[in-house]
Formats: structure tokens, sequence, C-alpha cells
């Protein structure tokens, strides 16, 4: 008998059709992939597992049983828990208390309290309970979503790119964590774009393309080459990353002191970074560890660096707003896609305005053709699967909606580009095609700098690296000089006796 069936499931969106005559069987004890390109309609489908969504047509049996899921907590009754790819967190409320809201309302918060350092501590999930949620990274939110799913104890676990701001070490504890459950009889949907992870994890594999199911496949006998034809119709175009000679100074960061502004966050100590024209430079690193006031630091979101910290082209900068630093040239791509990268009610062609003001007469008239325009360039350059301009931001799926959050960004032609995980939750086709732009943006001259938790990524389009930890960062080390063992081991913090010792033997 399945855990799961469900046939012929169709969803109709004015623009799309998420869903057209979907089937899917899950067993018992499965940990069954869901692949396809941004989309396809694999987190519409999940959706209506979920109760999120209801369906137009179909049919769904749970453990042998005809069931209509009307809400996510008759989904939580029956044993089914997701972690969505979009977080539900509320921002103000604690770590242990947004767990709480997902559980039996007759747990009490301190029990709630204790059984997430339980799962924290058998997991290897690091998050403090009594956290505001408002101070976590994206990383550290993720956990928190995971948690609060393992702690209703699920008969089927959903998960939605969950290793998409994971640590390499984050993600064999999770994948530790999977396996246990799926020994016990927990059925996993598990939704990735990282095709090894799927081949390493997955028992069964369900290809979609276009709101259809096109292919059932075992994924330990496929290769990241099979899987990617079958995802998105050919491999992705290999990077041309060939080594240049840098330019001058663009971005300078130095010692760079600022103390956190929140009790949970992180001081920043002694920061110094230089970025040249024409590179880019790579910060590696687990979330959590600075990231979030590095970046709030450079954007001008915290103006509370001393002026002559940050510099632009050789200009004080430290304490410039967000938008006299676009004015300078600098602009920035944040790790949160909806709420800071983006308006989620406004059209794409709105949100081009957030920061991108050339449409914008200097009397203060909007051009409206003008935006239109911009929005429409930015979607074809970018391959943004969307309902035109006028298409709210939330209606894109997540990989779509960071397609053109960076192509916004690429198309300006900034002097410095400051981004953050730049292909989080994008197949494999769009990452190809993002890292791809930013080569190019690269090769144009522009100053780069990427924070990303993805390793492989920052190997691949990164001239050199460095890695904070506890708010500190470690020297820069060319990509030819690096390796993962290294920059993983640096990842603790442990840069500081290695160099030392390399000081010591250069006496």
């Amino acid at each position: 008998m399945y855990r799961l069936e469900l046939e012929h499931i169709s969803k109709q969106y004015p623009a799309v059709k998420a869903n057209d005559r979907l089937s899917l069987r899950v067993k018992p004890g499965e940990i069954h992939a869901v692949l396809g390109e941004n989309g396809a309609g694999k987190s519409t489908l999940m959706k209506v597992i979920y109760g999120a969504v209801r369906p137009d047509e179909g049919t769904m049996r749970w453990n042998g049983q005809p069931v209509q899921v009307a809400h996510p907590a008759a989904a939580r009754a029956l044993g089914i828990s997701m972690v969505y790819q979009h977080f539900s967190l509320f921002d103000t409320l604690t770590v242990a208390e947004n767990v709480w809201l997902g559980l039996d309302r007759g747990t009490a918060l301190a029990d709630v309290t204790r059984r997430i350092g339980e799962v924290c501590a058998v997991y290897g999930l690091e998050v403090e309970p009594a956290r505001p949620v408002h101070t976590l990274s994206v990383g550290e939110r993720q956990r928190v979503e995971i948690i609060r799913a393992l702690l209703t104890d699920p008969q089927l676990l959903i998960l939605d790119e969950p290793t998409s701001v994971l640590t390499p070490q984050a993600v064999d504890k999770l994948f530790t964590t999977l396996r246990q459950l799926a020994g016990r009889g927990c059925s996993i949907l598990y939704i990735s774009h990282k095709l090894d992870e799927i081949r390493a994890l997955c028992h069964h594999c369900t290809v979609m393309r276009g709101g259809r199911v096109t292919g059932e496949v075992d994924p330990t006998q496929e290769t990241n080459a099979s899987l990617s034809r079958l995802m998105i119709g050919e491999e992705p175009p290999q990077l041309n990353h060939e080594p240049r000679d840098a330019g001058s100074v663009v971005l300078a960061v130095r010692a760079l002191d600022l103390p956190r502004q929140d009790p949970f966050g992180v001081d920043l100590q002694g920061l110094s970074l230089e970025v040249r024209a024409g590179e880019i430079l790579g910060i590696a690193g687990i979330s959590g560890n600075g990231q979030q006031e590095l970046l709030a630091a450079l954007s001008g979101e915290d103006p509370r660096a001393p002026s002559s910290a940050i510099t632009l082209a050789g200009q004080p900068v430290g304490q410039d707003s967000p938008r006299r630093r676009r004015q300078a040239g600098l602009h920035f791509v944040p790790e949160e896609r909806l709420g800071r990268g983006a308006v989620p009610t406004l059209t794409l062609a709105a949100n081009t305005l957030l920061t991108r003001t050339e449409t914008v007469s200097r009397q203060g008239w909007l051009g409206t053709a003008a935006v239109r325009s911009l929005a429409e360039r930015i979607i074809q350059r970018f391959q943004v699967k969307a309902g035109g301009p006028q298409a709210p931001a939330k209606s894109l799926s997540g990989g779509n909606l960071q397609k053109f959050i960076v192509g916004r960004e690429i198309d300006a032609r900034p002097r410095c580009l400051v981004i953050a995980q730049p292909t989080w939750g994008v197949d494999v086709g769009a990452a190809a095609l993002i890292r791809r732009e930013l080569l190019a943006l690269r090769d144009a001259g522009c100053a780069i700098l990427v924070v990303s938790e993805e390793l492989d990524e920052l190997f691949e389009i990164s001239d050199r690296l460095v890695v904070i930890a506890r708010g500190r960062l470690s020297p820069a080390l060319p990509v030819a000089e690096a390796t993962v063992e290294r920059i993983g081991a640096w990842m603790s913090g442990l840069w500081t006796a290695e160099v030392a010792g390399d000081a010591h033997a250069a006496a």
C-alpha cells in the first residue's frame, strides 16, 4: 500500500497551468525526489498535498483512503509536514514561539523549548530557542523550519529546497537525519535542483516539465548529465572562467569594527578586504557568522561604520545611504527575495523602481512605457518565466524571481556588485545562466563580491576567496591555492593558527 497517491491533479492560475493532470505515488519509508526546472509546478504540487492550495481537479489517497486536505492544519492532523522554500515564520516571535504555533495547543512553551534543544542535539541543527526570528540569517531560518517539521513526528515530510543555504557539513547531518526518518517508515518528498544530492539520497525520482510528469527514474542509476537532460532538455553549458588581470581597487573595507545591533547578532571585528575591477571575490562561511552584518554595512542599510572604513573607488561611503551608494555605482542583491529583493504584491515592472530610477524624470515623472520596457528586457535576457512585466512578484516561482532580481542589478551595469546567495533555489540551467552573467560582468570590469554558502559555486566563479567566521575575515586566497578541505577548516575559524604557522616557517 502506498503512503500517498495523487491522480490527475490539475491547478490553473491566470497566467499559467501549474499542474496538468499530474500523478504521483510515494511508498512508506521512501525518499522520493521531485525534479524539475524553475516554474515546472513542483512547489504548487507540494502545496496541494499540504492543503495550502486547492486543486481544480484530481484525487488524493492517504494510506489507501481517499482524503480531501482543505488546509495545512488538516494535513498536519494526517501526519504531513512541510518545509517551504520561502519560509513561513513570524519575524517578531522567537524560534520556540514559531515552532509552538505549529504544534498541539496543549503543549507548553517550556516543553517545546526543551524538545527543540533535544532535536538540535540529535540532528546537529544549531538554533537558539529564545532568539527572535528577525535576527536569524536565511540559513538559520531554514533550520527552524526543519526543526518545526521534525517535532510533529510526520509520516510524510515535504522538503522544498532544504539545503539551498546549508553548508556541506550541515547537509551531511541533514541527510543522516532523513535516512533515520525513512528507516522508521517516514516518507519524504524531496525537491532540490542539486543533482548530486538527489543521486546520493533519494530512492526514486519523478521528473516534471511544464506542469506535467515527463518521467520516473531510479536516481542512483543516473548521471548528473542524464538528470539534467530530463529536467531542462539539455545539459547546462560549461562556464568559461578564464584568469584575468584585476584592475584598481573599487570596493575596500579597512579595519571595520561594528558592534552588533541585536543581542543575538555578531560583532564585526577588524574586517578588511579589497575587491578590484574585473575580479570576483567570494566570501564563504557558515550561516550566522557575520554575513548579515557585513552585507548591511556594505549596502548602506547599517550606516554606523566610520565613513572612511568603506570606500568605493577611493571615496568614503561608510555612512552613505543605499541610494547614494547606488548612485556611485554600488548595487546590491540581498539573500531574501520576497520582502527585501522584491515587494510581493507589486508587478515586476514596479519592482524595477526599487533600484532602477533611470525611468523617472528629474521632475519626478514616471515613464510607464520605459518601466515596462526595462522589465521586459530583464525577463527576456534572464529567461524569466512570468506572465509579463505586469505579473506580481509573488506569482513567480522562487527561482524565476531570483533570476529577475539578479538580472535587475546586473542589467544596471554597476561599477561594483555585492550579491548574496546568487543561485539560491534555482535549477541547474538558471544557475549556469546567472553564473555566466556574473563572469561576463566581471570581464566587463565590474568588481563583484559574492557571499554564498555554496562552496562549489564559489570555487566555480571566484578569483579569490575569503572566509568569515565569528565576525572575522580570513586572509584572501587565490582560488587556485584553495581546497574544499582548507576552506572548510577555515569556516571553523582555524586560519589564525595556520597563518601564524606559515609566518613562522617563512621566518
